[in-house]
């Protein structure tokens, strides 16, 4: 994936992290392997709203990102397992600091659950 320069540029510091997690699942992704090392499949069973091409291409992102490593396995059926790299684990604080605020701001948050409205009883209209 072709990154931006950042050089030069204020708040490049902010916008050359952003870039490396952005999206809806890079993070989603960074945070499950936290727990340790995941294969496809169980990254698949934790994000059910995400399809296995877009999973694909994010995890071929932060591999060439070099925030993950991709260990294939030569066995049959082929095995390949996920885990933070040295730089991946670097962002943890991150990751866990931006779990904490969704939790802390979760009413306020788009996605939470809409509230739930009080159901009026209506009541039969008398026939005259």
């Amino acid at each position: 994936m072709k990154r931006r320069n950042f050089a030069r540029r204020p708040g490049c510091a902010v916008e050359a992290t952003l870039d490396l997690i952005d999206g809806k699942w890079k993070g989603v992704i960074l945070y499950h392997l936290q727990g340790g090392t995941r294969r496809f499949g169980e990254l698949r069973r934790l994000m059910p709203g995400i399809t296995q091409r877009m999973l694909t291409k994010q995890l071929r992102a932060l591999e060439e990102d070099r925030l993950i490593i991709r260990k294939v396995y030569a066995e049959v059926p082929p095995r390949v397992d996920y885990c933070l790299s040295e730089v991946g684990e670097s962002l943890r604080p991150v990751i866990d600091i931006l779990k904490a605020w969704g939790e802390s701001h979760h009413q306020q948050l788009s996605c939470a659950p809409a509230p739930e409205e009080p159901v009026s009883v209506k009541k039969p209209k008398r026939a005259a």
